[in-house]
């Protein structure tokens, strides 16, 4: 249900970019590192719209990754805690194997 909430406040976010990019539609002078050019407004808005929206998506994606690798390796931590307190619980039986087996 969380999932389609975002999905209808980001539609309506970008209903809310496209509309303001079309109402912006005159030329205006795009100035950027190496020159300068002529766009319309609604191409620099929609562009940096884009621009954002995979910059978001590519941190988003690179802390998923990033988490996944932290949950495999304290998983195998784990698996490995575990043998090592079943050895130490084999071994404690074992013990106490012996000393009833004793003659006592």
């Amino acid at each position: 249900m969380k999932a389609q909430g975002y999905l209808i406040f980001g539609l309506l976010f970008a209903l809310l970019i496209a509309v303001f990019a079309v109402v912006n539609g005159n030329d205006v002078e795009f100035n950027y590192i190496f020159g300068t050019v002529k766009w319309p407004l609604v191409l620099i808005i929609l562009g940096s719209a884009a621009f954002g929206g995979l910059t978001v998506g590519f941190f988003g994606i690179l802390k998923v990754v990033q988490l996944r690798k932290k949950v495999r390796r304290l998983e195998h931590d784990l698996k490995k805690h575990e043998t090592m307190q079943r050895e130490v619980v084999l071994d404690k039986e074992r013990g106490v194997e012996e000393q009833s087996q004793t003659p006592g």
